[in-house]
C-alpha cells in the first residue's frame, strides 16, 4: 500500500468514523427515530441523520483530502472545492438511495443499512476523488508512473 492509499484510508476511515457517531446520535437522540418536521416537509428520521452527518463530514473531509492526502495536487482548492461538492452530492444521492432502499423497503435499522451503503459509497469516492478532485497533473503522473 502506497503513503497516498494509506493516508486516503486513515483520513477518510476517521472522517466515515465520525460521519457514523453523528449520524447515530442525530438518528437516536436528536430526532429520537421520529419524523422531524422541516416548514412543510417532513423527513423521517434516517434521512435527516444522513444530512445532518453531511455537513459535518463534508468540509472536514475535504481539508484532509486537501492538506493530508492529496497534496501533491497543483490544482486551485476553488476547483478542489467544487469538484470535491459534486462528488459528494453525487455520494450524498446514492447514500439517500441505498438508505431509504435499505430501511423503507427491506426493513434494515438504520444505523445498520448505513454502515452497509457507507461501504458501497467508499469505492466510488476514493476513486472519483484521485483522478478527478485532487488529480496530480500529468507531468507529475509521467514522472511517476
Amino acid at each position: 500500500m502506497n503513503l497516498q492509499t494509506f493516508r486516503y484510508a486513515v483520513s477518510g476511515g476517521s472522517n466515515v468514523l465520525l460521519g457514523f457517531l453523528v449520524y447515530f446520535i442525530s438518528f437516536r437522540y436528536v430526532f429520537a427515530e421520529k419524523e422531524f418536521h422541516f416548514g412543510i416537509y417532513a423527513f423521517k428520521a434516517h434521512v435527516a441523520a444522513l444530512f445532518v452527518s453531511f455537513c459535518i463530514t463534508f468540509p472536514i473531509g475535504f481539508f484532509m483530502s486537501k492538506y493530508v492526502v492529496f497534496s501533491d495536487s497543483k490544482m486551485k482548492g476553488r476547483i478542489q472545492l467544487f469538484r470535491y461538492f459534486m462528488i459528494c452530492m453525487f455520494n450524498l444521492v446514492l447514500n439517500y438511495i441505498l438508505l431509504k432502499i435499505m430501511v423503507e423497503q427491506f426493513h434494515v435499522y438504520a444505523v445498520i443499512a448505513q454502515v452497509l451503503t457507507t461501504a458501497i459509497v467508499i469505492v466510488f469516492s476514493y476513486l472519483a476523488q484521485r483522478h478527478f478532485s485532487f488529480k496530480a497533473a500529468a507531468i507529475e503522473e509521467e514522472t511517476t508512473g
